[in-house]
């Protein structure tokens, strides 16, 4: 439990727009960030108790669908390659520009459709 100074001083950071409480962002201070936080988890753990494992399986399924319609084939393609040129000391992206290799993002960003 954090001591009055403690809790004085998260108060403080969270009025200035801090998330202090993880789960609790957008609250503007400890105590609406610590009933956010409580309330999101109250909230999953109802959605856990609803949809089970099978209906968390088939949202996952869904996903990765919808995914793969988004980016296509070049896309996971171009994910691949930057992936394939991560270290433990630099990402794909930093390898790719320091080796002057061309990865081209835009085939695995999301596609917005031009229809309404």
């Amino acid at each position: 439990m954090a001591s009055h100074q403690e809790r004085e001083e998260l108060d403080a950071r969270a009025r200035q727009g801090e998330t202090v409480v993880p789960g609790g962002t957008g609250g503007k201070s400890l105590e609406a960030q610590e009933h956010l936080a409580e309330g999101r988890s109250r909230g999953g753990q109802t959605r856990k108790e609803q949809l089970g494992r099978e209906g968390y399986q088939e949202l996952g399924s869904k996903g990765g669908q919808t995914r793969k319609e988004q980016i296509g084939t070049k896309g996971y393609r171009e994910m691949g390659r930057k992936g394939g040129l991560s270290t433990i000391d630099k990402s794909g992206g930093e390898r790719a520009a320091e080796e002057g290799i061309d990865i081209d993002e835009s085939k695995y960003k999301t596609r917005r459709s031009t229809t309404p």
